[in-house]
């Protein structure tokens, strides 16, 4: 078995499971939260958490009953200069970028432009069909749950989807890595247009039938990050603005999250966090051509801005945004019982997962790891931003103990505050 292969399928157990950041009993050194946890006390735990060899960085934002309670980040940025990862660290957020598609779903649905239930090929300039099943109808809602029917092929995905940026040096441990074991070239970026064509449409050079299901839209879960970039594109389409320009206009803009780009031309890569195999092993800068599904870049100062407001969103106690209407058509289950795997997640909103008595989602990629959850009630929620890496095995067990420990705390904290 090839390197990529072993990535590969370690990377669909972990999609299965890294997303939700469903964290379990850990058995790692004594680190335990005290009950009446204070700021002080949380800080102090947290500093000690930073300690953590497998941990370069990482950055917290805490809110409950309308207000944020807490926000401080910790440990490393750049490991190697000793630049300190802080709130105002620019940090790729990976998979956390979904729910930016949500708020750009919701937004459109609002001015009009489609429903949950319009088919896609109305909305298209292309016609995409699944191949497997060609007169059932792709649904808007099909794409925002996962249940399109259009799948990842990971090989393909990985190795073609990223990229290194020109001008990076690919002779480095990180670099060689991507480039031999994964496949990932650099090279300028491609448009998203041109990228879902190459994947979608029959004359693509990408296009197989392993791409699509054998199972009718709506019926059947399977994650999808490219069905999730095809949302970013029917965006464009219908409003004929790019997806990072509506996104801009429609939800960083109304927040102030000023310091958060999908374009990393747009940012000073000197306030970036480096990414990390482990703190020994940068990652060169990369993006990908896909990037609804999983570029965004921000800060921990900027992303307690849109936890905040989501939260508040869900209490009825928000209209920054959207209607309340639309909020509740965010985080609201989109589909029947039983469709979403049991150990997954219990239902979709638009593309927020609701498991526990929470919403949320999380992300990884090479060298980031993040979660975004807040309860179903809006009282209370959290988000974990770093350049840890999940992606490569053994990697995911590291962070699974960071993040159990982490949420610990985060309950605590939320208890006693």
């Amino acid at each position: 078995m090839t390197t990529i292969s072993r990535f590969i399928g370690f990377l669909l157990v972990i999609l299965f499971f890294f997303l939700t950041s469903c964290s379990s009993d850990d058995n790692s050194p004594a680190l335990e939260p005290v009950k009446a946890m204070t700021p002080a006390n949380l800080t102090t735990y947290l500093e000690e958490l930073a300690q953590d060899p497998n941990l370069p960085g990482f950055a917290i934002s805490i809110v409950k009953d309308g207000k944020l309670k807490y926000q401080e980040a910790f440990g490393y940025a750049d490991v190697e200069n000793k630049v300190p990862y802080t709130n105002e660290t620019v940090n790729s957020i990976a998979s956390v970028s979904k729910t930016f598609v949500g708020a750009a779903v919701a937004k459109a649905i609002e001015q009009g432009y489609f429903t949950l239930e319009t088919d896609i090929s109305t909305l298209l300039p292309v016609t995409i069909i699944n191949p497997k099943q060609p007169n059932i109808p792709i649904r808007i809602r099909d794409l925002v749950t996962h249940t399109s029917g259009l799948l990842d092929a990971p090989e393909v995905y990985l190795a073609n989807n990223y990229y290194i940026l020109e001008g990076e040096n690919t002779s480095t441990p990180g670099a060689s890595l991507l480039m031999n074991e994964i496949g990932i070239e650099q090279r300028e970026a491609f448009d998203l247009d041109e990228f879902l064509a190459e994947y979608f449409l029959e004359d693509g050079a990408m296009y197989s039938l392993n791409n699509f299901a054998n199972t009718a839209p709506g019926t059947t879960w399977s994650y999808s990050n490219l069905a999730t970039g095809l949302m970013g594109f029917i965006i464009e389409s219908v409003t004929q603005e790019s997806f990072d320009e509506y996104v801009m206009t429609q939800v960083l803009e109304p927040l102030q999250m000023n310091a958060s780009s999908y374009a990393i031309s747009d940012i000073d890569t000197d306030l970036m966090a480096v990414r990390y195999l482990d703190t020994q092993t940068p990652f060169p800068f990369y993006s990908n051509d896909s990037y609804p599904e999983g570029g965004l870049y921000s800060t921990n100062r900027d992303m307690g801005k849109y936890l905040l407001d989501m939260a508040n969103g869900i209490k009825g106690q928000s209209t920054q945004l959207f209607s309340t209407e639309m909020y509740n058509l965010l985080f609201a289950p989109q589909l029947q019982a039983g469709i979403v795997p049991a150990d997954f997640a219990e239902n979709h909103g638009l593309f927020w997962y609701r498991k526990d008595g929470k919403v949320m989602h999380g992300g990884n990629s090479f060298g980031i790891s993040t979660h975004l959850e807040i309860a179903e009630n809006g009282n209370s929620g959290y988000l974990f931003l770093s350049n840890m890496d999940a992606s490569f095995s053994g990697n995911y067990e590291k962070y699974n103990s960071v993040i159990s420990r982490v949420e610990k705390a985060v309950d605590q904290f939320i208890e006693a505050n």
